[in-house]
């Protein structure tokens, strides 16, 4: 349980980790926010392809992996539907805090929402290293998203301190539903398997429906690329050290 919280609560503190450069600037080039956010998607798919779905597999067979993995994409979906969310193509905000920016709070928390039952899960499984990986991929998907709401929240007139305290706070309920995602797999340990297969299909929408697409619509698409191979390559040699 101690290194489920340790590692629950780092990879959501990846997401005030990101927002620490607004303290000094206020924008990223876009041929730099390509980039990594490629990086992010190499190792966002090279978790899910070879620890969380190989994993999910063993302990609850092809059946199970089946019907996490749609669950994980379908309830990705059905947020990014209903659920209003920025994006890095779109980060210019709004010209004042109000109602609206309220709503992409509350909508990012939501997002964050699956990303923390994903660590959760995966730290309950038989495999020990799985749930350090997946904490480092979606640390790694984390740093842009708070970089990128902090700068929707500074461009939204918020104050420098509170735009921190905010984007902390999305973090924060990551820690929560990690442990509620551990607890939950480790009473119940039929659905472990299920929920490695939903983490696997909700960290492939993020990748295929966010983090691809934002990574090639400024003319970066090569360097893009690189950085795509870069990242899967990097979560492959922390799975040899971890798994």
């Amino acid at each position: 349980m101690e290194t489920a919280l340790i590692g629950s609560f780092i990879s959501a503190m990846a997401t005030v980790l990101g927002a620490v450069p607004l303290m000094f600037v206020k924008t990223l080039s876009e041929r730099w926010k390509d980039i990594l956010i490629a990086f992010t998607a190499g190792i966002m798919i090279s978790a899910s392809t070879f620890g969380l779905i190989p994993q999910a597999i063993k302990e609850s067979g092809i059946v199970g992996l089946t019907i996490g993995l749609l669950l994980g994409i379908v309830m990705l979906d059905l947020i990014e539907k209903n659920i209003p969310h920025i994006d890095v193509e779109n980060d210019s905000g709004i010209s004042q805090f109000d109602s609206k920016s309220l709503l992409v709070i509350i909508a990012l928390i939501i997002h964050n929402i699956p990303e923390g039952l994903s660590t959760g899960f995966s730290y309950a499984s038989q495999n020990e290293g799985l749930g350090t990986m997946v904490a480092i991929s979606i640390g790694a998907q984390n740093m842009p998203e708070g970089l990128v709401l902090g700068v929707f929240l500074l461009n939204s007139k918020v104050s420098k301190l509170n735009s921190f305290l905010i984007v902390s706070l999305t973090g924060f309920i990551e820690v929560v539903f990690a442990v509620a995602g551990y607890f939950t797999a480790s009473y119940i340990e039929a659905i472990v398997g299920y929920g490695l297969a939903f983490a696997a299909g909700a960290m492939m929408f993020i990748v295929y429906k966010e983090l691809i697409p934002e990574s090639h619509g400024h003319g970066y698409e090569r360097s893009s690329t690189y950085s795509f191979i870069l990242g899967l390559l990097v979560m492959i040699y922390i799975s040899q050290i971890f798994g």
